[in-house]
């Protein structure tokens, strides 16, 4: 016995198209959603690493300075790039620059130090690991002090906490109601179907051939909701980023795919689970009932 057409020809089209639309819009909402978190996780990052340590050093020449700059750029926890050797005479050239000629116009000792300044990389930046690296620092020989401003990792640390636990209710009051929506779009397509459905179950189907069709085409559905939704994403982000140029320094294609992977697979899952529930639903009901 092959399997029957789970719709007659025709009969119900409009209600599968809008099924298709409107999974396709709440999966864009959801995705839009994730696609602003995930960016602003990447702005986070930026700023984390934008945090300046300075190493204080012992007056024992450039040499020796330079030998300290070598080893801490090989360091685990130091951006790359970002370590940077200021002798005392290149910082009161800066502060000259700052202040005027004023400074240190009296005839007296520069009063500053070499120092060497440098960025962690973000995994690095909350007040444990920081207090970590200070300890580890001040132990290396040339070195006296290193300084970082405490009270700004400590707000980072407090506000990125506040905020990720914001995102994350958020983002699971946005798949509830993506999850609800959904259902009821599904069950609003099939309701046409229910008759077909327990006609089928009359005549001696068993639940899981009448299942199955509807089944593969609720996956089908899914699968292009999701693209549609997808695809959505990707030009909305293009055309942002055209405006917004400094965009382009945060953009992430490896969490873009993964993101319309979720999407894709969130699609196919609701539908097909969704679809199965309302199914059985009718089929477990009477005749009279489906009126």
């Amino acid at each position: 016995m092959s399997n029957p057409s789970p719709q007659r020809p025709g009969s119900n089209r409009p209600n599968y198209l809008y099924s298709i639309v409107s999974v396709a819009l709440v999966l864009f909402a959801l995705g839009f959603f994730a696609l602003t978190a995930l960016n602003a996780q990447l702005v986070v990052q930026q700023l984390k690493e934008k945090v300046n340590l300075i190493i204080e050093l012992h007056a024992d020449g450039d040499e020796g300075a330079r030998a300290i700059l070598r080893e801490v750029e090989k360091m685990p926890f130091v951006r790359e790039k970002s370590a940077e050797y200021i002798s005392k005479e290149q910082a009161a050239e800066i502060m000259r620059e700052d202040f005027g000629e004023d400074f240190l116009k009296l005839d007296l000792p520069n009063p500053l130090y070499d120092v060497i300044t440098f960025n962690v990389r973000a995994s690095y930046m909350d007040p444990d690991s920081l207090e970590t690296i200070r300890t580890t620092l001040i132990e290396r020989e040339g070195i006296t002090d290193v300084y970082y401003q405490e009270s700004l990792v400590n707000d980072i640390a407090d506000n990125i906490r506040s905020v990720g636990l914001a995102a994350a209710v958020i983002l699971l009051l946005f798949i509830g109601i993506a999850v609800t929506l959904i259902h009821n779009t599904v069950r609003l397509a099939l309701y046409a179907n229910r008759f077909l459905i327990k006609n089928m179950e009359l005549v001696g189907a068993s639940w899981e051939f009448i299942s199955r069709p509807f089944l593969r085409r609720a996956m089908v559905h899914g699968l292009v909701s999701g693209s549609i939704a997808s695809l959505g994403l990707l030009l909305l982000y293009l055309w942002i980023q055209a405006d917004v140029p400094g965009l382009r320094a945060l953009q992430d294609w490896t969490g873009m795919i993964m993101l319309f992977v979720l999407l894709l697979a969130l699609g196919m899952a609701i539908n097909t689970l969704s679809t199965y529930y309302v199914v059985r639903k009718y089929l477990r009901m009477r005749v009279d009932d489906l009126y």
